[in-house]
């Protein structure tokens, strides 16, 4: 102990052995953050953690029914309840897992349309289960999306485990920012693709709503006042037909709140022959309301049929639009793929624009893209769990 003293004391004493003490440190600090990059260690930012439950996320293309949804669920049903380490599911249409950990980022209470499940799967106890939730996740995701991924065209299957560390909306994200949205979602497309062309990234997925073309139904008002009819009885009735809607609630011990009766006209009404605009002035003449004089009015009279394009929804982060794109990865780290990605990027995207990389910062990762042809702005932002660790 006595030499250990002296050793450090002549240390102290000399400015020329402190100097090179720090220098030495800062070194050898540097050279092990370097076996990372050059994988002569590799890196995991955090462990598989091995759970009693997992989700699914289904996405099938914006626009798409209940009943299309449903296929790409069973399928995945189907194939789970072979497991024998499955104990239970509850299935979600059209909404997100309530209470869930993982979605308290991933944006599940968002989730209000026909063309989302969420499917959570309940498991043996962990402890008498031979194999992990991870592990588990990785064996099933090439069967599911062999088996039920091309059910319905463009349809995405993430099997979501739940986080060892804090949620995150996912284990890659990039944020494309820019105010050109239409150039934005054409960047996240090429993003997505070379996301997936990545080795050890699964689940890729752009979070932004498809662009369809939708018909609005417009009541004529001179139309409408010549036939004898009401505005509101036109929109009941094309409620009704279409959508349906809520004509009076029921109170029940067992329930907190008031349950709706829910009415509509019959399946028949909601179903065309095809996504034409004859079908549904078709559907539209088989649909028939009595005046004030007693006559029946074909509702094809008094409706105006218009095309238009569908308004996606528009996602802002400190005042700026944005589009993510998500990947998870597949029993490796984050780093890797994420290296591996941002050079296939740097390289794709300086054909047509000029790339900028961050300085040595929190955002190190980030590229600056300018279009060499009219000059705006984009940014590629790194985020996900390798971000919050």
């Amino acid at each position: 102990m006595k030499k250990f003293e002296n050793f450090v004391h002549n240390i102290l004493k000399s400015k020329v052995k402190k100097t090179l003490v720090i220098v030495l440190t800062a070194v050898a600090f540097f050279a092990s953050l370097m076996m990372f990059p050059t994988k002569l260690v590799l890196a995991k930012m955090l462990p598989g953690k091995s759970d009693n439950t997992y989700s699914i996320y289904v996405d099938t293309p914006t626009a798409s029914s209940i009943e299309e949804t449903k296929k790409v669920t069973s399928c995945i049903t189907n194939i789970l309840t072979k497991e024998k380490y499955v104990k239970n599911m509850s299935i979600f249409y059209g909404q997100g897992i309530p209470l869930d950990y993982a979605g308290l980022v991933k944006g599940a209470s968002m989730k209000r349309t026909e063309n989302v499940t969420e499917i959570s799967v309940n498991l043996t106890d962990k402890h008498t289960r031979k194999e992990p939730s991870f592990l588990m996740t990785q064996r099933l995701r090439p069967i599911i999306d062999k088996e039920c991924g091309h059910i319905i065209s463009g349809s995405t299957i993430k099997l979501v485990e739940q986080p060892s560390g804090p949620p995150t909306l996912a284990s890659i994200v990039v944020e494309v920012q820019g105010d050109n949205i239409k150039q934005s979602r054409e960047l996240s497309v090429e993003v997505a693709n070379i996301l997936s062309n990545t080795k050890g990234l699964v689940d890729i997925d752009v979070m932004a709503d498809d662009i369809y073309d939708t018909y609005k139904l417009i009541p004529n008002i001179d139309k409408v006042a010549r036939s004898g009819l009401a505005i509101k009885q036109i929109n009941n009735i094309l409620y009704l037909a279409f959508e349906g809607m809520v004509i009076a609630t029921k109170n029940s011990e067992n329930h907190s709140d008031q349950i709706p009766i829910f009415l509509i006209l019959s399946d028949k009404t909601k179903r065309l022959s095809d996504s034409s605009q004859d079908a549904i002035r078709s559907k539209l003449t088989s649909l028939n309301l009595m005046n004030q004089r007693g006559m029946m009015v074909p509702l094809s009279e008094v409706v105006d049929i218009k095309k238009v394009k569908s308004e996606p929804m528009i996602m802002h982060k400190d005042l700026k639009r944005m589009i993510n794109v998500i990947a998870e990865t597949d029993m490796v780290s984050q780093v890797y793929p994420l290296l591996d990605a941002r050079e296939k990027m740097i390289e794709h995207f300086s054909k047509n624009y000029t790339v900028e990389k961050a300085g040595f910062s929190t955002y190190m990762f980030d590229l600056y893209l300018t279009d060499k042809q009219t000059g705006e702005k984009f940014l590629l932002r790194w985020d996900g769990e390798m971000k919050v660790t």
